[in-house]
């Protein structure tokens, strides 16, 4: 079966669509993780979702991109996800190329950040990602703080 990527704001999901994202967030994030925290988060109509889908139209892994304006513009990378039967194809790869493509296409000024799983830390750190922070605890995960690194300018 072939893959396809999607970039969509909150006001493009079916209800359909909708209920199948925060289904495979709830089955990874809070079932297979064990880890009782609010996943709906009000985050989710102000950020772009890069979805990477089957010809079927199921969701085989998903992300979000919030643009902050608080501290300069900063893109923040989060719910970064691969379902359970569709892992070890290079999805979670796909994604993330397609999110940095996307913030380098409207603004490439942005810095990007993501707060990783610290067992994901090396995958982050081969697409470009250094450590900002130690290990921590959220929610009873040990997490790290990441930032892309700037290309030097030629």
């Amino acid at each position: 079966m072939s893959q396809f990527l999607e970039l969509k704001d909150f006001n493009e999901f079916s209800v359909e669509q909708l209920y199948a994202l925060l289904k495979l967030r709830c089955d990874v994030f809070i079932v297979e993780q064990q880890c009782a925290y609010p996943d709906i988060d009000g985050l989710d109509p102000v950020n772009k979702h890069i979805l990477v889908m089957n010809d079927a139209g199921h969701i085989l892994g998903a992300l979000r991109i919030l643009l902050k304006h608080d501290d300069g513009d900063v893109y923040k990378i989060s719910r970064v996800l691969v379902s359970k039967d569709a892992r070890g194809q290079g999805i979670a790869g796909k994604l993330m190329n397609a999110a940095l493509s996307y913030c380098a296409a409207t603004n490439d000024d942005a810095r990007v950040e993501l707060q990783a799983q610290d067992y994901l830390k090396d995958f982050y750190g081969g697409l470009g990602f250094y450590a900002t922070s130690e290990t921590y605890l959220d929610d009873g995960i040990p997490h790290i703080d990441m930032r892309l690194r700037v290309p030097p300018e030629s």
